[in-house]
């Protein structure tokens, strides 16, 4: 008979909160909680989302569209952590600060695939996590595979909502750009077809949930670091800022310009 902590292996996970400082720092343990639980997170919304692009490839929506939904939630969870740790003063940070070494969360392979899966390609090089054999074989492959928006666009030319070539065949290594023809086709949908307008808002509704993420986040760091290099050698809040309000799925915003 499998126990509640065999069967979520308790014992292992506890284990794996291990704080580098020493003395030990009493809030470097919160700090690595509150990352790890990202990471698990980073790893259900890959989860959902490949199913998703599954349910996408095989018209199958009614079995997917709940998928969009339940990662909407993880990332108002997610913000709602920043809360948690924003409760960590600045000075209690830095008591532990110098001990993470060169280790940032700009080096998290799980949100570069998200990013990447969401056809944001252009943040990153991938061989920037060569060193990690699997962490760079990981993204290497989702660079090569068709995007969320890809499998999104071929969805709706499958069904009743007839795509450019241009979109059909677009490189998945590359960033997703606008495109006023797929616009054109997306204000079609909106006007003709309610059952699709939902699967729209819903991809509008987890791209907001991400530059939310993202929004809270720069303001967390700024906060706790202020303008200081970030950790691992980054830019820190400088670089952050960059990725504010970067959407995921240009078109489905510029499209609320043309009703």
């Amino acid at each position: 008979m499998t126990t509640y902590g065999e069967y979520l292996k308790i014992d292992e996970l506890l284990e794996l909160q291990d704080p580098k400082s020493d003395p030990e720092e009493h809030d470097e343990m919160l700090f690595i909680v509150i990352h790890q639980v990202y990471e698990l997170w980073f790893k259900q919304i890959l989860h959902e989302l490949d199913r998703l692009v599954a349910h996408l490839n095989g018209d199958a929506l009614a079995r997917g569209g709940h998928q969009l939904r339940r990662v909407r939630h993880i990332f108002k969870t997610m913000v709602g952590q920043i809360d948690i740790l924003e409760t960590m003063t600045p000075l209690e940070f830095l008591s532990f600060r110098r001990f993470l070494d060169e280790s940032s969360g700009f080096q998290s392979a799980q949100f570069r695939e998200l990013e990447t899966l969401l056809g944001i390609t252009d943040t990153f090089d991938p061989h920037w996590f060569a060193d990690n054999a699997d962490e760079h074989q990981r993204l290497i492959t989702r660079i090569e595979e068709p995007t969320l928006w890809d499998a999104f666009v071929g969805y709706l030319h499958r069904n009743g909502h007839p795509m450019p070539a241009s979109a059909l065949n677009r490189d998945p290594k590359a960033a997703v750009e606008p495109d006023p023809v797929v616009q054109a086709v997306i204000v079609g949908v909106y006007e003709t077809d309610i059952r699709l307008v939902s699967l729209c808002e819903a991809l509008t509704d987890l791209d907001e949930a991400l530059q939310e993420w993202r929004y809270r986040h720069v303001m967390m760091v700024q906060r706790t670091i202020g303008a200081r290099v970030g950790t691992g050698g980054s830019a820190g809040v400088d670089y952050l800022k960059t990725t504010l309000f970067r959407q995921a799925f240009p078109d489905l915003w510029a499209v609320r310009a043309q009703f």
